[in-house]
């Protein structure tokens, strides 16, 4: 976690504070921004690991700047929402988030759903050594997976549609991931959860059902499968 860079955007000043209090007591290094616009300006000087983004912020909401973020990088997100049934918690993930938690949040839950995320993406300042030596890859052995006009490269990480590449971030990667590894088998959300979020508590299943959309919008509506009732599965 030592010189893991988080960059915090929070307007309520005492939630920021405390906030960035507990980040830095656990070993992250910590930018904390009032408002959006600076956010930005944060953002662009110096690239974090990872931003933590409250969506009421004045100047630019945080689903804008997530917006603006996931434009320009696909450094990994992480929602604030004070409701939990708020459609922002949608918004933000349409706009390119990768998690949310909901306010008020125990520090020692948000510092859990951080290493979650960073482990998702591969970040070393997420991982002791024991879990960085036995973590697995999703997607099986690798090589090259083909799905009709989807070319799905497990060593290099690439994705092609009909010969042109499509840009997937980590997480839109790891998903795709699992449901190549087992083509037209369903995959239910708590699995999808586990398996690519790192939940190893029960989750909100909105995260899931906006990746695979999100996902789907790249690599072809018509090529993941719902099956109601249980989850998702890929056209094999």
């Amino acid at each position: 976690m030592a010189g893991t860079h988080v960059l915090f955007v929070e307007d309520d000043d005492v939630i920021r504070e405390a906030t960035q209090l507990a980040l830095e007591r656990v070993g992250f290094m910590v930018t904390a921004i009032p408002d959006g616009l600076s956010g930005l300006e944060a953002f662009r000087a110096r690239t974090p690991d990872i931003a933590l983004l409250d969506v009421m912020v004045p100047g630019l909401d945080g689903v804008s700047l997530c917006r603006r973020i996931r434009d320009e990088s696909t450094v990994p997100v992480i929602m604030l929402s004070a409701r939990a049934d708020s459609i922002d918690v949608v918004l933000g993930l349409e706009a390119g988030a990768d998690d949310y938690v909901t306010k008020p949040f125990d520090s020692a839950v948000l510092v859990a759903r951080i290493r979650a995320v960073l482990r998702r993406f591969g970040h070393a300042g997420g991982l002791t050594g024991d879990e960085r030596s036995g973590q697995d890859e999703p997607g099986g052995s690798g090589g090259v997976l083909t799905f009709g006009d989807l070319e799905v490269d497990t060593d290099g990480m690439e994705v092609r549609r009909s010969g042109e590449p499509v840009a997937l971030t980590p997480t839109e990667m790891r998903l795709l991931l699992e449901f190549s590894a087992a083509p037209g088998t369903v995959l239910t959300r708590d699995k999808l959860l586990e398996r690519v979020w790192d939940y190893g508590w029960g989750g909100d299943t909105r995260v899931v059902d906006v990746h695979v959309q999100r996902l789907r919008t790249k690599i072809g509506q018509d090529r993941i499968d719902t099956v109601r009732g249980f989850g998702y599965k890929l056209k094999a």
